[in-house]
């Protein structure tokens, strides 16, 4: 696939995910292993202090890793499991979550993925999560 078929998979796979359509996630890059989401940031995805929820982090984070996984197992893919820590509160007017590979074998991959906060510009990293993504099996 060429970056450009890459990238419009990619929308077509988050237009078909209606949660994704209700946040508006955006596809920043998308290569083989690797990911980049963008989600510009809006009243209703804050906490009472004013950040980011952390719901919306690990969303991204979630769905990152995913694509990742699945462009690098070249399937349909499942997030078997994942951990997110939280770094920093996420003030800003964009989250970008940019998630890779590590490895992948035949039925599964682990990837990794940094969330950063944009704001004025300038990005901050304010959480990094790991997981482990699978080929999606068809019930025969």
């Amino acid at each position: 696939m060429t970056p450009q078929e890459f990238v419009k998979r990619g929308a077509e796979i988050l237009a078909a995910q209606p949660f994704s359509r209700l946040l508006g996630v955006e596809i920043g890059a998308v290569a083989p292993g690797r990911v980049e989401l963008r989600l510009a940031m809006k009243p209703e995805l804050l906490q009472q202090h004013g950040f980011a929820h952390g719901g919306v982090l690990s969303y991204l984070a979630d769905n990152a890793l995913t694509f990742a996984g699945g462009t690098a197992l070249a399937s349909d893919a499942l997030t078997s499991e994942y951990k997110i820590n939280y770094l920093r509160p996420a003030v800003g007017e964009l989250l970008i979550a940019r998630a890779e590979s590590v490895n992948a074998g035949r039925t599964q991959a682990v990837c990794r993925c940094d969330v950063f906060a944009v704001k004025d510009g300038v990005e901050k990293l304010c959480a990094v999560a790991q997981g482990t993504i699978v080929k999606l099996q068809q019930d025969a």
